[in-house]
C-alpha cells in the first residue's frame, strides 16, 4: 500500500533583479527507486483548471543531480547537475524552445520518512542568462485517518 505524503515546495525565480516566489502545498507521492528518491505531485496549469493538469517527478540521485520533468499541456525536462550546464527541452504551450540550465548547490537529506531538497541552477536562451532560480521542498508522511 502506497503513503500520501505531504510535499511543500518554495520556488524562487530572479530576473534582472525582480525576485518572485511561489508556493505549493500538495499531496504526492515519495518513493525510491535504483538508488534514486523521487517525488511525484500533480498540479493545477492555471487557477481556473477543474483538475490538476500537469504532472511533475523529480528524480533526485544525492547530492548531484535533480531531474525535473513536467507533463501536461506544457512539458519540459530540465537536469539539474552541480557544477554541469545542460541543454534541455522547454515547451511554452506556444513554441518549443532548448535552454540551458546551468546547476548550482544542491543538497539533499531524503531519508525513509521524507526530508528536504535544497537546489539552485541557472536558465539560458541562446548562452544569454534568463533567470536564477533556487528551490526547497520539503516531503513528509501524511497522518493517517483513523
Amino acid at each position: 500500500m502506497k503513503k500520501d505524503y505531504l510535499i511543500f515546495i518554495k520556488g524562487t525565480q530572479n530576473v534582472d533583479g525582480e525576485e518572485d516566489t511561489i508556493e505549493l502545498l500538495t499531496k504526492g507521492r515519495y518513493y525510491k527507486r535504483q538508488g534514486s528518491w523521487f517525488i511525484a505531485y500533480d498540479e493545477l496549469e492555471d487557477d481556473d483548471a477543474p483538475k490538476p493538469t500537469i504532472k511533475t517527478r523529480l528524480q533526485v540521485e544525492g547530492d548531484d543531480k535533480v531531474t525535473m520533468t513536467r507533463r501536461g499541456r506544457q512539458s519540459s525536462q530540465l537536469v539539474i547537475e552541480k557544477g554541469v550546464r545542460h541543454q534541455c527541452h522547454y515547451d511554452t504551450g506556444f513554441a518549443d524552445w532548448v535552454m540551458g540550465v546551468q546547476g548550482g548547490r544542491i543538497k539533499s537529506d531524503l531519508g525513509e520518512r521524507g526530508g528536504t531538497l535544497d537546489f539552485s541552477y541557472s536558465l539560458d536562451i541562446n548562452t544569454m542568462l534568463s533567470s536564477e532560480n533556487s528551490v526547497n521542498i520539503v516531503v513528509k508522511e501524511c497522518e493517517n485517518d483513523a
